[in-house]
């Protein structure tokens, strides 16, 4: 498996790698650590002789997955990792819907993509206009819901700083100049015919995984910026 599955994850057998007073490290997971506006995963880590739920999976050196009474593992541990199906589901549908959204009010609008945060069954979007009077609900929301009918297929590449900052189709670089530049190579994720932009979320494999969005609430947040909110 060279791609671990954004939806339906199965689960996985590993080694503890550390134990700390509030949680382990894997020596490798497929959790996806809080972070870029997707929580983290949760599941359930289990041995032969013990099972422990852990909370949402944080980022660091090592992906930390938090538990109460991590002791009862030992380092060198073989054990199973099951991932929250349900939540991982959800949180990577919506995850590519924001990516369509941010990548048409882009086209649609110009309009930038300054902050977003997927909850529990809603998605909040920070937008910034050149001219936030042409923002239209039933507009972005039929060509939104139009691109996710389209079938479109969800690529993940894996390409160099120089390949991705020359792309004329690439969106949302700029937070570039912030990852070590000893990492040469970065995670791609491209929604054919849509999108195009370096990210580390999980993704579906085709728009026809995700559901229609409503958009719920469209509020000022300052000059030039809206918030959307939308399920």
């Amino acid at each position: 498996m060279t791609q671990h599955p954004g939806l339906e994850p199965p689960p996985f057998v590993t080694i503890v790698k550390d134990i700390c007073d509030e949680g382990i490290h894997l020596e490798q997971t497929y959790c996806y650590p809080r972070g870029g506006g997707q929580p983290g995963d949760t599941g359930t880590i289990f041995s032969t002789e013990h099972t422990r739920e852990f909370g949402e999976a944080t980022p660091g050196e090592y992906i930390l997955h938090p538990m109460d009474e991590p002791s009862v593992f030992s380092i060198g541990d073989e054990v199973t990792c099951k991932i929250d199906t349900d939540r991982r589901n959800r949180n990577t549908r919506m995850h590519t819907a924001q990516h369509i959204f941010s990548a048409l009010a882009n086209e649609i609008y110009g309009a930038e993509t300054v902050g977003n945060q997927i909850s529990d069954g809603y998605t909040r979007i920070d937008l910034w206009f050149p001219d936030r009077d042409q923002f239209n609900v039933e507009e972005i929301t039929e060509a939104v819901n139009s691109a996710i009918r389209s079938n479109a297929g969800v690529n993940i590449h894996e390409w160099d700083r120089q390949t991705i900052l020359s792309h004329e189709q690439m969106r949302h670089t700029k937070f570039m100049d912030r990852i070590p530049s000893s990492i040469e190579y970065l995670r791609v994720v491209e929604i054919e015919d849509i999108d195009l932009c370096p990210c580390g979320g999980t993704h579906v494999s085709n728009t026809s995984d995700i559901s229609d969005i409503t958009i719920t609430n469209s509020r000022s947040k300052g000059a030039g910026k809206l918030r959307i909110t939308y399920e």
